[in-house]
């Protein structure tokens, strides 16, 4: 549907007239009936100026806590020693507690475990219309213009939330830290936001959930981090412009955002060189304040952000953030400046810690990075009929990875009311009897010389993750700590074997099983030979192998 001007006329004198209060942006019933009789028409026709007038206005209430924190932003970037460019952040360094961490914990959780279908990114697809998210939303809660999103925020009560219980399940797992998703794409902040109104705080579950994991984490010796997928809410809502629904009612534009049509020319969506949706400064300096009021609140030891901060039109301002998280982090903790994990190109390298969504690097990288998946198999946030993947598979995933010089950013999804699914804390805490045991090949660990040897690869790149891979009885991989090395047996190795990566002029002085005993070896020019008979090898044994120098 295409508005003709005297209905895009009457859309800005509403506009105008509205006053803010409460949730969002309020209107008599009446009066809003009076000025502007279908709040819920289509909009798509309105212009990117328009539709930013509109969000703007809805924004209104807290533009002073806005500009107060652009200011302070300013202030403390001027003072250093990060300057805000990004030739001011290449004195950054990685910090060891990162390095030698390896396992962290996601946590998704949010508005969209109410009707846990599809993925987390129902909010968008409910409103696409023939899609099957959309055909889900019609026949179980009705049309969107009768039951938005929005409408499933007093759903969401988390009775069951419980920090404490979900920290000691990750630190049971061998987590050294927990990331949970401070405010996904749905521009639902689950923390204690002063620069919105639609907050888990003042709504849904009414508590500080950031806040109070951050609490519990911290109780437990885990380090802390926060995530915000803010950046990509500038368009997130845009097929809800398209039909009749609530995104087009200005009373919920605080909620939904700009809502701007996505330009992309690529069929690939993380393809952000190619991406010419709108981005205003107003946009910008919304995602800048709110990312560095996450900062201020909760002194995260990690700030992860999804891909579409690497859009080009961010380059001006990513700098600004990194800089002001880097000197804030200085000025608590000289030694520490944190971690901010970015997607792709999105960061100049060296600025912060690479993260490959659902796939792993090619060989030994020279930067630590990172990689972050699901426990489950389907999604991110909790879904009905999802399970979890088992722990071997993860184990399998984790090792790799380190042997390459990265992190594992495992993810769960709780359900709605706060529980976290049965097989999930099933898997988990199989990882963690695994790392208990063995967990001197992966803590505090850095690459050996090569990752590994067999002949099992993962693919490689973001978005290649391979479920259900197969390794050998020949695969292994290799971590190093001093002039230990740690041979990692992917699947259940043969009683004897022998390790070709290995050289006479290694030293080896001795090789022993973890949780075992000390195994019998010669050296050659093959390889170390290990016979292991007896041992009764359980899957991915670990020898520790001690070398000379």
């Amino acid at each position: 549907m295409i508005l003709s001007a005297h209905v895009r006329d009457r859309f800005h004198v509403a506009l105008t007239l509205l006053c803010c209060g409460g949730f969002g942006m309020v209107v008599a019933p009446a009066f809003a009936a009076a000025i502007h009789p279908d709040v819920v028409a289509p909009t798509s026709a309105l212009t990117p100026a328009q539709i930013d007038r509109v969000w703007a206005q809805s924004r209104a209430p807290f533009a002073a806590s806005l500009r107060s924190e652009l200011d302070q932003i300013e202030r403390v970037n001027a003072q250093g020693p990060f300057r805000a460019d990004w030739e001011g952040l290449e004195p950054y360094r990685v910090p060891e507690w990162y390095r030698d961490a390896k396992f962290g914990i996601f946590i998704h959780w949010g508005v969209y475990s109410v009707p846990a279908f599809g993925n987390e990114w129902y909010p968008r697809l409910m409103y696409q219309e023939g899609s099957a998210d959309w055909k889900h939303h019609v026949a179980t809660y009705g049309s969107p213009e009768k039951f938005g999103y929005k409408d499933f925020i007093p759903l969401f009560r988390g009775e069951h939330f419980d920090p404490r219980a979900w920290v000691a399940l990750f630190r049971d797992a061998g987590a050294r830290y927990v990331v949970p998703v401070a405010e996904h794409h749905d521009g639902f902040a689950m923390y204690d936001s002063h620069m919105s109104s639609w907050t888990s705080v003042l709504m849904g579950p009414h508590r500080d959930v950031v806040g109070e994991l951050a609490k519990a984490a911290r109780a437990e010796g885990l380090r802390f981090g926060v995530s915000s997928h803010l950046a990509e809410h500038n368009f997130f809502y845009e097929e809800g412009r398209k039909i009749r629904s609530d995104v087009n009612d200005p009373r919920y534009a605080s909620f939904y955002g700009p809502a701007h049509k996505r330009i992309l020319m690529s069929s690939d969506d993380a393809d952000v060189i190619t991406d010419y949706t709108p981005i205003s400064q107003m946009w910008q300096d919304e995602w800048l304040a709110r990312s560095a009021e996450l900062v201020d609140l909760y002194h995260p030891d990690l700030v992860y952000f999804d891909w579409w901060i690497g859009h080009p039109q961010f380059r001006g301002t990513l700098p600004k953030f990194l800089a002001y998280y880097y000197n804030t982090r200085h000025a608590r903790t000289p030694d520490d400046e944190g971690v901010v994990n970015y997607k792709q190109n999105g960061f100049m390298p060296g600025t912060g810690v690479l993260d490959i969504e659902r796939g792993v690097a090619d060989g030994i990288q020279a930067q630590p990075w990172q990689t972050c998946t699901f426990v489950t198999t389907k999604a991110w946030g909790y879904v009905k009929g999802d399970h979890a993947r088992k722990a071997d598979v993860l184990l399998q995933l984790l090792v790799d990875v380190v042997s390459k010089n990265g992190n594992l950013l495992l993810n769960v999804g709780p359900r709605a009311d706060g529980t976290i699914p049965e097989d999930v804390a099933t898997t988990l805490r199989d990882m963690g009897q695994w790392l208990t045991r063995n967990g001197e090949a992966i803590y505090g660990t850095r690459p050996w010389r090569v990752f590994g040897e067999g002949p099992t690869r993962l693919p490689t790149g973001s978005f290649a993750e391979a479920h259900g891979q197969h390794y050998t009885s020949a695969d292994f991989r290799f971590t190093r700590r001093d002039a230990t090395i740690f041979a990692i047996a992917m699947g259940r190795p043969a009683g004897r074997l022998t390790l070709h990566s290995f050289h006479p002029d290694d030293g080896v002085q001795a090789v022993s099983l973890l949780g075992g005993g000390v195994v019998p070896f010669t050296v050659d020019a093959t390889g170390l030979h290990i016979d292991a008979r007896g041992f009764g090898l359980s899957a991915m044994p670990v020898f520790r192998v001690t070398t000379r120098s």
